[in-house]
């Protein structure tokens, strides 16, 4: 049994103007660096030749969630009198992260510090939610709407979720609602986006098809957990964040099918790959509807994912990790000191590379 895995091994160098504020205009001139086989030949390419890149047969397998506008300003109104020390109404910046029932949502909130249970928050268009518990890191709202009529004030009252890291360098803008959503976006619930598949135009789904490239869609709504840190030394001591994840029994036959032709099956992003593993957790692909917590770090085996289209990462997180897993990490280190030399950029907004560990 080797040496545990530490999370400095999937550290390396990036400088921070490599990190993409904005995405690349259309999506699909992205840049596209592949990476093939055992010992990671390197092509630079771009979005636009991923009709020439893949083969007739193959099947691309997008997540169909959609973000919604999950960041919501509200003002928690004095507790009483200044003099009884409770102080004046207070603005609370509130980040949805997990939904909880139809009426209730776990959520970051700034500052968490003048909120406690109890206490009621007033947001746009009549909206209000109670403070229902607390913990260190969230708040757990329960709004005084439910189901589609929740769903329908939270797209009122609220603006696009954008990371973290963006909204620390500039405010999020009316181009960033459409930016940060894909073209494969039905199903709402997402506070964040599977970001590889903002490379996608219809044009280029439209010579995916022509070139004999299939699709299939499953969901996995993507929540806040995608942007925390890893804080454990020893990687396998880390925890995942749960995501709610569905692949129907369509897709599971249309995944199946192609396969068993000899075509590929090629997750876009790491969180239609994520569903689909968790999927073929009991060793074949069925249909599932759960959260999933899945780690995949390099050992793994994967059962359905035979390549990966995914953007590039973050050093020591955990989608570095799952690259490194599929291509090897020796490679990926590789693959990004060029990506690096080359000026590709990095992360939501950034540009993509295409893994294809068998060649």
């Amino acid at each position: 049994m080797g040496a545990p895995m530490k999370l400095s091994d999937f550290d390396f160098d990036l400088p921070e103007e490599l990190i993409a504020l904005r995405p690349a205009s259309p999506r699909d001139s992205a840049r596209l660096l592949v990476v093939r086989g055992p010992e990671g030949r390197l092509e630079d390419r771009s979005v636009s030749d991923l009709p020439e890149l893949l083969k007739s047969g193959d099947i691309l397998v997008a997540n169909d969630t959609r973000v919604i506008r999950a960041a919501l300003v509200g003002v928690r109104p004095s507790r009483g009198p200044q003099a009884a020390g409770q102080g004046a109404d207070v603005e609370i910046e509130v980040n949805l992260n997990t939904r909880l029932s139809a009426s209730e949502w776990s959520a970051f909130a700034r500052p968490g510090k003048r909120l406690k249970a109890g206490d009621t928050v007033q947001f746009a268009a009549g909206l209000t939610a109670e403070v229902t518990a607390k913990s260190e890191a969230e708040v757990r709202l329960g709004f005084n709407r439910a189901g589609a009529d929740l769903d329908v004030a939270i797209e009122a009252a609220g603006a696009m979720p954008i990371p973290p890291y963006i909204a620390s360098k500039r405010a999020a803008d009316a181009n960033d609602t459409s930016d940060y959503q894909t073209f494969f976006a039905r199903e709402s619930g997402s506070v964040a986006a599977p970001t590889a598949g903002l490379h996608f135009t219809p044009g280029l789904l439209e010579r995916l098809t022509a070139a004999g490239v299939r699709r299939a869609d499953v969901t996995l709504h993507v929540n806040a957990g995608t942007f925390l840190p890893v804080k454990v030394d020893d990687v396998s001591q880390h925890r995942m964040h749960a995501e709610q994840a569905e692949i129907s029994a369509t897709a599971v036959d249309a995944i199946t099918a192609a396969r068993t032709a000899g075509g590929r099956c090629i997750p876009i992003g790491t969180t239609a790959l994520r569903t689909l593993e968790s999927a073929a957790a009991g060793g074949s692909l069925q249909a599932f509807n759960a959260p999933t917590s899945i780690f995949i770090t390099p050992g793994y085996r994967f059962r359905v994912a035979d390549g990966l289209m995914t953007n590039f990462h973050l050093p020591k997180s955990t989608l570095f990790m799952l690259v490194s897993a599929m291509m090897g990490l020796d490679v990926m280190k590789r693959a990004y000191a060029h990506a690096v030399e080359k000026g590709y950029r990095f992360f939501s907004y950034g540009d993509a590379c295409l893994l294809l560990p068998h060649g």
